[in-house]
């Protein structure tokens, strides 16, 4: 076997199994946080949000990731415990009892790495293509893991021998390996591990069938002291004036968005219940302003989101055609592939516009109009809130939003002093 080339099968196992862990992480905090930012959130080419929350991303629910994390560990236990140097004074499995020769073992288990990672070589150029090529975004913890697999390729091929001899053996090299006790361990911890993991990594709902649930109003009961200290809390925060009108409404609750922001779809749900109950039981009085703030570069200051520009354009495409609202419910279900030709497909369909490319450029000077608006009020992130101008930096749960919105009714009923 080529000097060191256990080490390197180590070394880069090890890097693979580490960069699918994190995309992991990453893959779980979207899920769990939706106003978590990635540190590999670079711009709006480079993004692990971008290419993990995609079609390509996950296969039945389960995170790529997931595969990769599985597959590293089984080539660094390979490697770690199969691949030891010769040992001449004990042979555990040697030739006499039709397994493998201590002398031979490297060389063979090299083999069984080199085929794994011959299949792992395949699943890596196929997402590297789709990343590059059809979504035009790159995710540097994937690349990580792209790099792995090819280098666990090159230097297994060159370690391996006796590759032909592979299928012919490979019952007989894993009954005597399984003799082993710790090797039995070992494959039985891998296995539940892997397993677990598959099993009860959390899923996301589809996002069509989310956007298709029954409209619900806040179930969530605040007793007198939350609301209490989170009124307080209101009133000693600065108001900022945004300069955007609230046509004779007593509160204006406005929301900075973008409709490629996973964080700013799961607000859109869970306040268009409460939307319905504040116009009918404050009918005019309570306004729900939103403005364009895409995260791209073409009509704000950059961002991860390759259609945030196209989908703000057809929704004010939409609402010149009454259909605003069914817009707006198409591109928060469809955010997961989202292209410009989608967006013209669906404003054709929902709003009958046939003439987007046409009225794009001068419609976008509405969009970056308020993109300048968000940036003057130094917006970090989407959604971000102002309820009668005090910032809300994330999303409410919907019993706060409603509570906060009862107090800014009250307040501007109040006399003056």
């Amino acid at each position: 076997m080529k000097t060191h080339a256990r080490t390197l099968i180590i070394v880069l196992a090890a890097i693979g199994l580490g960069a699918s862990v994190a995309a992991l992480y990453v893959h779980y905090q979207m899920l769990a946080d939706p106003t978590y930012t990635s540190f590999c959130d670079v711009n709006e080419t480079v993004s692990c949000e971008a290419v993990l929350t995609s079609q390509y991303g996950s296969v039945a629910g389960v995170p790529v990731a997931a595969g990769g994390a599985i597959w590293s560990a089984l080539i660094l236990l390979l490697a770690v415990f199969g691949m030891t140097p010769a040992r001449s004074e004990k042979a555990p499995l040697d030739s006499a009892r039709g397994g493998l020769s201590d002398s031979r073992r490297p060389e063979a288990v090299a083999g069984y790495i080199f085929v794994l990672s011959t299949i792992g070589l395949a699943g890596a150029l196929y997402l590297a293509y789709a990343s590059f090529f059809i979504l035009r975004q790159m995710c540097p913890l994937c690349m990580t893991m792209y790099v792995a697999v090819i280098g666990l390729f090159v230097v297994s091929g060159a370690a391996a021998s006796g590759l032909g001899a592979l299928p012919a053996r490979i019952g007989r090299d894993l009954k005597m390996a399984l003799g082993s006790p710790i090797a039995a361990t070992l494959a039985i911890v891998w296995l539940v591990a892997s397993v677990s993991l598959v099993a009860f990594f959390p899923r996301e709902a589809p996002v069509a069938d989310i956007a298709a649930e029954p409209v619900a109003a806040p179930t969530e009961t605040l007793g007198a002291d939350e609301i209490s200290q989170f009124t307080a809390w209101m009133d000693v925060q600065p108001r900022e004036n945004l300069g955007i009108p609230a046509n004779g409404a007593k509160v204006s609750v406005v929301k900075f968005n973008d409709y490629q922001c996973p964080a700013c779809r799961q607000a859109y749900l869970a306040y268009r219940g409460l939307q319905q109950t504040m116009e009918m039981k404050y009918p005019g009085q309570v306004a729900f302003v939103n403005v364009d703030y895409p995260l791209e570069s073409e009509c704000n200051q950059g961002g991860i989101h390759s259609s945030a520009c196209e989908a703000a354009v057809a929704v004010r495409l939409a609402k010149a055609k009454n259909r605003g609202p069914e817009m707006e419910e198409w591109l928060f279900s469809n955010q997961e592939g989202m292209t410009r030709d989608r967006v013209k497909e669906a404003l054709n369909e929902v709003a009958q516009v046939t003439d987007f490319d046409e009225q794009y450029s001068e419609v976008l000077k509405a969009v970056r109009a308020d993109a300048q608006i968000g940036q003057k009020v130094q917006i970090t992130g989407t959604p971000t809130f102002f309820i009668n101008g005090i910032r809300i930096g994330s999303t409410l749960r919907p019993a706060y939003m409603e509570a906060a919105i009862e107090h800014e009714l009250k307040r501007a009923q109040a006399p003056t002093q």
